[in-house]
């Protein structure tokens, strides 16, 4: 199953950068499907087109979509001409706190890792409240709120800059009750739809394989690297059609989820990994310091996919077989 027509077209015609995924963001926000309606593949192939041809740009576009997918699983509505981010990383220190006051909730404290904070409008931003962390909607240019200009020193997502932002007395709208962000269904969805963006910039490693083929002739090893980034593309590809099928059939809730999330990203990154690998193998230093495209690729997606916690996130998966036994059979 193909993305439309349309849809593919303005993923793979976007302009890079951040620039082009806030322009995507206003332009396929109401045209992208939501996830669980029958057409996530859909949805998840829109960010795989958009990772293989700008990865800032799917970046950008991915957290908005994600966050209209949260609101619309919660039943809110999406602020007129809103651009959002979605910040759920917890840091050092104190953590950011929400308190009811003066008939409402208000922010006060600080939140790292906020993606984008400087350049979107909204954001959805979970927050410490009694019982738990509940979700938040809140308006970034208003009083209250300080985009810290920190250091921001990363080699691949030059522009996708992680701030952190600084609340005080900032008024803010619950989405969801206590615990809900990090218990819904969407939550896995959403968590697959970073791992579609990962596999986009893989596609487009690969296809620079496939075109240095075409400059000179291969050898036997150089078919041979070929031939593994292509089994490693297409068995990452495959699961994410199988967990595209099972959000699809409401069978990716709860434990079932989680372990569904865990495994397709685990799967995806490694493999993007490995393609980077691969790929460096078999083209050597040239691209890397010849072609920017290609070493923009390279170090955007080694710092994407890190956002994949690795050996933890393998750890998290055995214990969730653990806890699922013989009801969770791999075939």
């Amino acid at each position: 199953m193909a993305p439309s027509a349309s849809l593919a077209r303005a993923a793979a015609d976007a302009r890079p950068g951040v620039d082009g995924g806030l322009e995507l963001a206003a332009l396929l926000a109401d045209r992208v499907p939501l996830p669980g309606g029958g057409r996530t593949l859909e949805r998840w192939q829109v960010l795989a087109t958009l990772g293989a041809v700008d990865l800032t740009a799917a970046r950008t576009l991915e957290a908005h979509l994600d966050a209209l997918a949260i609101l619309a699983e919660a039943g809110l509505p999406v602020a007129d001409g809103a651009t959002y981010g979605v910040y759920a990383a917890e840091g050092p220190g104190q953590p950011l706190r929400a308190a009811p006051r003066d008939g409402g909730w208000r922010f006060d404290g600080r939140k790292p890792w906020c993606s984008l904070a400087g350049r979107v409008s909204h954001a959805l931003v979970t927050a410490h409240v009694e019982g738990g962390r509940r979700l938040f909607a809140v308006h970034l240019r208003q009083p209250g709120v300080e985009v810290e200009q920190g250091a921001w020193h990363a080699r691949g997502l030059t522009d996708v800059v992680g701030s952190a932002v600084t609340f005080d007395d900032v008024p803010v709208e619950p989405v969801g009750d206590t615990q809900w962000y990090l218990e819904r269904p969407g939550f896995a969805h959403g968590g697959i739809g970073v791992a579609a963006v990962w596999f986009g910039g893989a596609v487009a490693l690969v296809r620079s394989l496939v075109a240095a083929s075409g400059r000179r002739e291969p050898d036997q090893v150089a078919q041979l690297l070929l031939g593994e980034a292509d089994l490693t593309l297409r068995q990452a590809g495959a699961l994410l059609h199988q967990a595209a099928a099972a959000v699809d059939a409401g069978q990716a809730a709860g434990d079932a989820g989680a372990r569904l999330t865990l495994r397709v990203r685990s799967a995806v990154a490694e493999a993007a990994e490995r393609v980077m690998t691969l790929t460096g193998h078999a083209l050597g230093p040239a691209p890397l310091t010849g072609d920017a495209e290609h070493a923009a690729r390279v170090a955007d997606l080694t710092v994407y996919v890190r956002q994949h916690h690795a050996e933890r996130d393998l750890a998290a998966l055995g214990r969730e077989v653990l806890a699922a036994g013989a009801d969770d059979e791999p075939w």
